[in-house]
């Protein structure tokens, strides 16, 4: 097994690496202070990042998009991860293969507008009593003749200000479980359909977190995305994949750059006469930061080689989930603790990365709700569960 970049690999994340740091990261502080990102400068980062082909890079060439693998899409959302969410979600979207489920017809009105940019969306799972159980919504859609009435609603939805349309799950039949939710598509507008208030956010900033509600809200047939019931499993596919990329690579991400800030202050500072990389309790932090980044590196690459041979990768999506989220969560206490006093200001970015890492381990699944995913393979696998795929 090579584990080693190709030239074309090499060449993909050195164009993203390029664009991140060239384009993105200089408007950190702006957004952050702003708790906004200015449209225009939004409409002109994602014409220089479609134009390099990073724009939906993970959707088909068939339908617009870049056509990576599910191993080159990781390698680009690692560099991605570097910066702030905002800004990665308007440079490079947010186009859930979900879509992919569609109709011919729902693609050509929802997913190629999305590939292109002209449209974009949010999944709408999340409600008060429905965080990491995904099946236990409580938003119902009720079936009309050949129509849909939903009435329900949902919080914490990433990006819903600034989305055009959602892809909502909802009960469809209550006696069947797991197995009675669907998926629908949902236009912003549509009578019944309200936007609640942006919930504010320890870091993040500049995302919104809305709060929606459906009030008697009619949809037609052409609403419904994939089979009706089928909404549960297109959920924890679509989670899957998002854990994967926008979570753990980006995390890799994340806690590289906060090894590459503390490795450069561990040169420059000085104390008693020599840089404080020098003192060993320093050089365990470091050197423990560089191990556990490069495990969790390997452990999104070995999944997302999973799925890129059709194979089941559930667990090996929540391993990722695990140590990508713990490892930024100690890496970025490091940072803060290598830079002293000065990690604590908001002067300096650490204060900022520390905030924002601490999500990592909460969204889509806590940490706690992926051991258990793990723990329960184990419990049908054994210890098969971690050998080579074969």
């Amino acid at each position: 097994m090579n584990l080693l970049l190709s030239d074309e690999q090499r060449m993909l994340v050195d164009t993203a690496r390029r664009f991140v740091y060239a384009e993105l990261i200089p408007l950190e502080e702006e957004v952050e202070q702003t708790r906004r990102f200015d449209p225009d400068k939004a409409r002109a980062i994602f014409a220089k990042s479609r134009a390099l082909g990073l724009y939906a890079m993970n959707i088909p060439a068939e339908y617009g998009g870049g056509g990576l693998s599910a191993v080159d899409t990781c390698l680009v959302e690692e560099q991605f991860g570097h910066a702030t969410d905002i800004l990665v979600r308007r440079a490079f979207g947010n186009v859930y293969e979900v879509l992919l489920e569609g109709t011919p017809a729902q693609k050509e009105r929802w997913l190629k507008p999305a590939v292109r940019g002209e449209r974009t969306f949010s999944v709408c799972f999340t409600e008060p009593g429905a965080g990491s159980d995904a099946a236990g919504i409580k938003t119902r859609a009720v079936r009309d003749g050949q129509s849909w009435v939903l009435n329900g609603g949902k919080y914490f939805i990433s990006d819903g200000l600034f989305s055009d349309f959602f892809v909502v799950s909802a009960v469809t039949d209550p006696a069947a479980g797991a197995k009675g939710i669907s998926l629908f598509l949902v236009d912003k507008g549509m009578p019944g359909f309200t936007i609640g208030r942006d919930q504010p956010m320890m870091g993040l900033a500049g995302t919104s977190h809305v709060e929606m509600f459906f009030d008697n809200l009619r949809l037609g047939p052409e609403h419904l995305l994939g089979k009706e019931g089928q909404g549960l499993k297109l959920a924890l596919e679509t989670l899957g994949r998002i854990r994967l990329a926008h979570i753990g690579a980006r995390a890799v991400g994340k806690a590289s750059r906060l090894l590459g800030m503390m490795t450069g202050h561990a040169r420059e500072r000085r104390q008693f006469d020599r840089p404080i990389g020098e003192f060993q309790m320093v050089q365990q932090m470091l050197a423990d930061s560089a191990i556990e980044i490069q495990s969790a590196r390997l452990l999104v690459l070995h999944a997302a080689s999973l799925i890129d041979a059709g194979r089941d990768a559930r667990e090996a999506i929540s391993m990722v989930k695990v140590s990508a989220a713990e490892t930024l969560g100690r890496v970025a206490d490091r940072a803060v603790q290598v830079f002293g006093g000065s990690g604590y200001c908001k002067d300096l970015p650490v204060e900022r990365l520390y905030r924002d890492a601490r999500i990592f381990r909460i969204f889509d699944g806590t940490s706690e709700i992926h051991r258990g995913v793990v723990a329960r393979g184990l419990m049908r696998h054994g210890a098969a569960l971690v050998d080579p795929p074969m």
